[in-house]
C-alpha cells in the first residue's frame, strides 16, 4: 500500500504527463489506492483529474463515472469543494453533454437531463447562460432539429463568463455552424483574429482550421487549404481522442485529389477502429475512408484485402453506427449526413499540399518525363537507318528513346531479314535485361540472340550473347564459374580483336561487383585497359569504370585523376551523353575530398548531360548533398523535391522515403522546421511500414531533435524512448544508454523529475554495460540531482499544510488565452494528447489550489532552471567519432545499406550503431555507389551503358 505521500506525488507526475493510455493507467492507480486509504481529499482530486484524463486520452466513456461520483460527492458534501472545485465540476459538465451524445447506447433523456442540471447549477450559482446554450445547440444540430438557429442566436447573444469556450474556441465552434450553412466568406472571417495570432489556446488553431479547410477551397484560398491541412493534421495526429477531427483531413484529401495522400492517413489510423474513442469519432473516420477508398482503384491491394473491398466494409460500419444513432435521436439526421460523406463530390480536380506534390503538378504525373533528355529528333523511315539510330540511341544511355525507335522499326518492318532481326531482338533483350535487373525473362532472350548468331555462322558474336545470358542469372559463384569459362573462350578467339576481349572482361568485372568482389572488379577494369582496344568510346568507358571502382575504394585522388582522363577522352568525341558518367563520378570524388563547390559545378555538368533517369537522379541528389554538406541547405532543398517527386511518380516509395530523410535534414537546417517534420514524418511512415527499422529508427533520431526545436517535448520523448527500446542489443548499448539520457535531460528541462531520474538511471545501466565509465557516472550524477531537487519539492509541500483538492486541467475548452502568439508558431509546445500548447522555455502555469491553494502554487512555483552542459556521450570503443561531416542517417553496419558509411563514404560520427549527431553544417551527398538515389544497390556503381549487360 502506498503512502498519502506517495499518492500525491504520482499525481503530480501524472498532470506533468502526455494525454494517453500512460497517464491514465497511473490516475486509476492512485484512485484505487486512494479508495483502500481512505483518503477522502485525494480521491476527490483524483477523480477530477482522471475525468480530464480520460476525455483527451480517448477513452471518454470512463469519464462518466468518475464525473457522476464528483457530482454525488459535492452534492453530499459540498464542504469539501472550493471555488476552483466547484468551477471545475461546472466545466465538467461540457464534457459530460458532448461526450453522452456520441454514444448511441445512452438514451438522449440522459444528455437531456445533464443539460438541464447544468443549466439549474449555472443559475443558482449566477453564471452567464452562454455555455449552457452553446451546448444546447450542440445538441439541437446534432439531431438536426429546427431550433439549433434559435440556440445559436441565444448563444451569441448571451454574455460571456469564466465558464465560456474562451475566444479563441469559442468563434471555432460557431466557424463550424458558418460552414455548415455554405457561409463560408464569413466563417474565414470570424476564424481571422485566431489565426492572426491575437488570440489563441491550447486547443487552437488546429481545430479552427481543420474546419475552415473545405471553406478555403470554396472560396479559392487554396494554398490556405493547404496549409491549413498540414499544420492542423500534424498537431492532432498522434492524439486517438482527435479521431473524428482525423477523418475531416481523410474527407479533404479525397475531395482535393489527394487521394496517395488520404491513403496514407486511413493506413496510418486504421488500427485506431479497434480503440476508437466513440462510436461516433468511428462512424465519421469509417465515412471518410470510404469515400478516400472509393476514389482508388478497387482492386489496389491493401495487405490481404483490396481497396474496393476495405471500402466497402468501412462504408457498412459507418451505416450501421448512423441507423443507431438516428434509432436513438428519432431522426434521420445522422444517416443523411453519412450518406453525403460517402459520395461527397470533389471539391478541386488536384490541390497540391506540399512542396513534393507542387513539384508533381508543374511537372505532370510522370515527373520522369522532367528528368528525360531534349525531344528526339525525328527518326529515319529506313528500317536499317532506324534501326543504327536505336542503337546509337542505346550506346547514349537514352533508353526511352531507344525503345521507342526499337518500336517505330518493329511497324515499319514487322518481318525484318536475319541479319536485323537478330540485332532488334539483342535490343530487345539488353532493354529488357535493364528494366528488370536481369531476370529469366532476359535470360532466355539473350539465349535466341546467340542462337540466331550461331544460324549466320557468328560464333563469337553467339558466345558474347551467351555470356550476357550467364549475367542475368542470380549471382553466386556457379555463375562467376560459368561467365569466366565463357570470357575465357571469347578471349581465345582467333577472331576477337582488342575491343572484343576488352568488352568480355568488363563483364566479369559486373559479375564480380554483384558479389560484392571489389577488388577483384577492379582488377578485371585493369585486365580490360590492358587489352589496349583502339575504339575510343570504349577507352574513355574503361576510364570512367575504373574511377568508379577507385571511388568505391575510397581512393578519391586517384578517382579524380581516372575521372578526369576519362572525360577528355569524351570531349574529344564531342562529349557525348556518356560523358555524364565520368562527370557524377568526378564529382562524387571532389565531394569526398570536401571540394564541395567544385562537387556542386561537377553535378551540374552530369545532369546536363546524363540522359538517363537514374543518373539524373543520382546527379540530383549528389548535388543536393553537396550544397548541405556547403552549408547551403536552402539551395539543396529544390533538387531534393524534385527527387522525391520523381520516385513518388513512379510509386517508389521506399526511396522516396529515404530522400524525404534529407529533405527534412535541408529544411530544419534551412529554419523550415515544420516542413521538417512533415518530410521526416512521412518518411517515417514508409520505412516502418517496410521494415526497415535501422533506417527508420535513424529517422526517428533526427525528427526527436526537430521536434525539440519545435518546443514538441512529449513527441520527442516518444521517439527517443522507442529508440531505446529498438536499440536493445549489446552493440548498441552505448547508443541505447545515448537515447535514455536525452530523454531524462528533456524530462529534467521540463520539472518532471522523478521520470527523469529513472531515465537518468537506466541510462547509467546502459552505459556501465557497455564499459563506458565516463558517460555512467554522468548519468548517475544527473539522477542524484533529478532526485534531490524533487525530494526538495516534496518536503516543501508537506510544509505547506493542507493538500491540495484537485489537480484536474480543465478541459480542452477551458482555453488558457495567449496573447501575442502566432498560430503555427515554432516556439510553442505541445503534448500528443491535449496538444497543450505553450511559449517554450516558459513555467507551466501554476495548479490552481483546491482547499489550501496557496500551498499548491508555492509547490507549483519552480526553482531557476539548471542548464545542463553541453556534452556528447563518449563513442563506443573501436568507433572514435570523426571530425567533419556527419553520415545523412547516422551509422550503421549494413554493407548495403544506406547508414552503413557517412555522405562521400566516410564512418559517422556518433555512437556507434546509432544514429550520430545532428550538425548544422556539413552532410555528405551519399557515395557515387548508389546510382539510384536512395536505393541500397545489389550490385554496387554507376551503371554504364546498361551496366553489366554492356559489351
Amino acid at each position: 500500500m502506498k503512502s498519502e505521500e506517495e499518492l500525491w506525488s504520482l499525481l503530480r507526475e501524472a498532470y506533468h504527463m502526455p494525454y494517453g493510455g500512460a497517464q491514465i493507467a497511473l490516475v486509476e492507480q492512485v484512485m484505487q489506492h486512494a479508495d483502500a486509504g481512505g483518503h477522502d481529499e485525494l480521491r476527490l482530486a483524483s477523480r477530477l483529474f482522471a475525468t480530464t484524463a480520460y476525455v483527451h486520452g480517448g477513452e471518454p466513456a470512463k469519464s462518466f463515472v468518475t464525473f457522476s461520483w464528483c457530482r454525488a460527492e459535492y452534492d453530499a458534501h459540498p464542504e469539501r469543494f472550493d471555488r476552483e472545485d466547484e468551477h471545475t465540476l461546472l466545466w465538467h459538465f461540457k464534457y459530460m453533454v458532448n461526450g453522452l451524445l456520441k454514444f448511441p447506447a445512452v438514451p438522449l433523456a440522459r444528455t437531456y437531463d445533464v443539460l438541464d442540471d447544468m443549466e439549474r447549477r449555472f443559475r443558482a450559482g449566477g453564471h452567464s447562460l452562454h455555455a449552457v446554450y452553446a451546448y444546447r445547440y450542440l445538441v439541437a444540430a446534432h439531431l438536426g432539429d429546427p431550433a439549433a438557429e434559435d440556440w445559436y442566436a441565444k448563444w451569441n447573444a448571451a454574455p460571456r463568463d469564466h465558464n465560456s469556450d474562451c475566444a479563441g474556441c469559442d468563434p471555432g465552434e460557431k466557424v463550424e455552424h458558418l460552414v455548415g450553412l455554405g457561409r463560408d466568406e464569413e466563417a474565414v472571417e470570424m476564424a481571422r483574429p485566431v489565426l492572426a495570432g491575437r488570440l489563441t489556446c491550447i486547443e487552437q488553431p488546429q481545430s479552427i482550421l481543420t474546419s475552415l479547410m473545405v471553406p478555403y477551397v470554396r472560396t479559392g484560398r487554396l494554398s490556405e487549404a493547404a496549409d491549413a491541412h498540414r499544420q492542423a493534421y500534424r498537431r492532432m495526429r498522434g492524439n486517438l481522442a482527435d479521431m473524428q477531427s482525423i477523418s475531416e483531413h481523410i474527407g479533404f484529401c479525397a475531395r482535393t485529389g489527394n487521394e496517395t495522400r488520404g491513403l496514407e492517413l486511413v493506413q496510418r489510423h486504421l488500427p485506431w477502429l479497434e480503440r476508437s474513442p466513440s462510436p461516433q469519432a468511428e462512424m465519421w473516420f469509417s465515412a471518410s475512408a470510404a469515400l478516400l477508398l472509393g476514389r482508388l482503384d478497387p482492386g489496389l491491394p491493401l495487405g490481404d484485402t483490396t481497396a474496393g473491398e476495405l471500402g466497402a466494409r468501412l462504408a457498412a460500419r459507418a451505416r450501421d453506427w448512423a441507423a443507431k444513432f438516428d434509432e436513438r435521436n428519432g431522426t434521420s439526421s445522422i444517416s443523411g449526413r453519412i450518406e453525403a460523406t460517402i459520395g461527397a463530390p470533389p471539391l478541386v480536380e488536384h490541390l497540391p499540399l506540399s512542396a513534393v506534390a507542387r513539384r508533381r503538378a508543374e511537372t505532370g504525373v510522370e515527373v520522369g518525363a522532367a528528368l528525360a533528355a531534349p525531344a528526339e529528333r525525328e527518326l529515319p523511315t529506313d528500317p536499317a537507318a532506324l534501326l543504327d539510330r536505336a542503337w546509337q540511341l542505346y550506346e547514349e544511355h537514352r533508353m526511352d528513346a531507344a525503345a521507342a525507335a526499337f518500336e517505330r522499326f518493329d511497324e515499319l518492318l514487322p518481318e525484318p531479314p536475319p541479319e536485323l532481326a537478330v540485332r532488334r531482338l539483342d535490343g530487345r533483350a539488353r532493354l529488357i535485361a535493364i528494366r528488370d535487373d536481369g531476370g529469366p525473362a532476359a535470360e532466355a532472350l539473350f539465349l535466341e540472340v546467340a542462337a540466331a548468331h550461331r544460324a549466320l555462322g557468328e560464333e563469337l558474336k553467339g558466345l558474347a550473347a551467351q555470356s550476357r545470358a550467364v549475367l542475368c542469372r542470380q549471382a553466386d559463384e556457379a555463375m562467376l564459374a560459368d561467365l569466366v569459362a565463357l570470357i575465357e573462350r571469347i578471349v581465345a578467339h582467333e577472331g576477337a580483336d582488342a575491343d572484343v576481349r576488352a568488352e568480355a572482361r568488363l563483364r566479369a568485372e559486373s559479375a564480380l561487383l554483384r558479389l560484392e568482389r571489389v577488388e577483384e572488379a577492379l582488377a578485371a577494369v585493369d585486365a580490360a585497359i590492358a587489352e589496349g582496344p583502339e575504339r575510343p568510346s570504349l577507352r574513355a568507358e574503361l576510364g570512367a569504370r575504373r574511377a568508379r571502382g577507385l571511388l568505391v575504394f575510397g581512393r578519391y585522388d586517384e578517382a579524380l585523376a581516372s575521372a578526369d582522363e576519362s572525360l577528355e577522352q569524351y570531349t574529344a568525341l564531342g562529349t557525348p551523353p556518356p560523358a555524364g558518367i565520368p562527370s557524377l563520378i568526378r564529382a562524387h570524388a571532389l565531394g569526398n575530398l570536401e571540394r564541395f563547390d567544385e562537387a556542386v559545378t561537377s553535378f551540374d555538368a552530369a545532369l546536363a548531360l546524363a540522359a538517363d533517369r537514374s543518373l539524373r537522379l543520382s546527379a540530383l541528389v549528389g548535388r543536393a548533398r553537396a550544397r548541405l554538406a556547403a552549408d547551403r541547405p536552402a539551395d539543396a532543398i529544390d533538387d531534393l523535391v524534385e527527387a522525391v517527386a520523381d520516385h513518388v511518380a513512379q510509386g517508389e516509395d521506399l526511396p522516396a522515403a529515404l530522400l524525404r530523410y534529407d529533405l527534412a535534414t535541408a529544411y530544419n537546417h534551412a529554419g523550415q522546421p515544420l516542413d521538417a517534420a512533415e518530410a521526416a514524418e512521412s518518411a517515417l511512415d514508409v520505412l516502418d511500414r517496410a521494415g526497415a527499422q535501422e533506417q527508420a529508427d535513424q529517422t526517428r533520431y533526427v525528427l526527436s531533435r526537430i521536434y525539440r526545436e519545435l518546443g514538441e517535448t512529449d513527441l520527442a520523448l516518444g521517439l527517443l524512448e522507442a529508440l531505446a527500446t529498438n536499440l536493445d542489443g549489446y552493440d548498441n548499448l552505448p547508443a541505447r544508454g545515448r537515447m535514455l539520457q536525452e530523454a531524462a535531460q528533456l524530462l529534467y528541462e521540463a520539472d518532471r523529475d522523478a521520470q527523469a531520474a529513472e531515465r537518468f538511471a537506466a541510462a547509467a545501466e546502459a552505459f556501465r554495460a557497455a564499459g563506458v565509465v565516463q558517460a555512467e557516472m554522468y548519468a548517475r550524477r544527473m539522477r542524484a540531482l533529478a532526485l534531490g531537487r524533487r525530494h526538495g519539492r516534496l518536503a516543501r509541500r508537506a510544509r505547506g499544510g493542507r493538500r491540495p483538492v484537485a489537480l484536474a486541467l480543465r478541459h480542452r475548452r477551458r482555453r488558457r488565452t495567449v496573447a501575442g502568439l502566432a498560430a503555427g508558431d515554432a516556439r510553442l509546445r505541445r503534448g500528443p494528447g491535449l496538444h497543450r500548447r505553450r511559449p517554450a522555455r516558459r513555467r507551466r502555469p501554476p495548479l490552481r489550489g483546491r482547499g489550501g491553494g496557496a500551498a499548491l502554487d508555492r509547490l507549483a512555483r519552480r526553482r531557476p532552471r539548471r542548464r545542463l552542459p553541453a556534452r556528447r556521450v563518449p563513442h563506443a570503443p573501436g568507433r572514435p567519432g570523426r571530425r567533419g561531416a556527419q553520415a545523412a542517417l547516422g551509422a550503421g553496419r549494413g554493407a548495403a545499406g544506406l547508414a552503413d558509411r557517412a555522405e562521400f563514404g566516410m564512418d559517422a560520427g556518433g555512437v556507434a550503431g546509432g544514429p550520430g549527431p545532428l550538425r548544422r553544417g556539413r552532410t555528405h551527398p551519399r557515395r557515387v555507389s548508389e546510382p539510384v538515389a536512395g536505393h541500397a544497390p545489389a550490385r554496387r556503381g554507376v551503371r554504364a551503358r546498361g551496366g553489366w549487360v554492356r559489351d
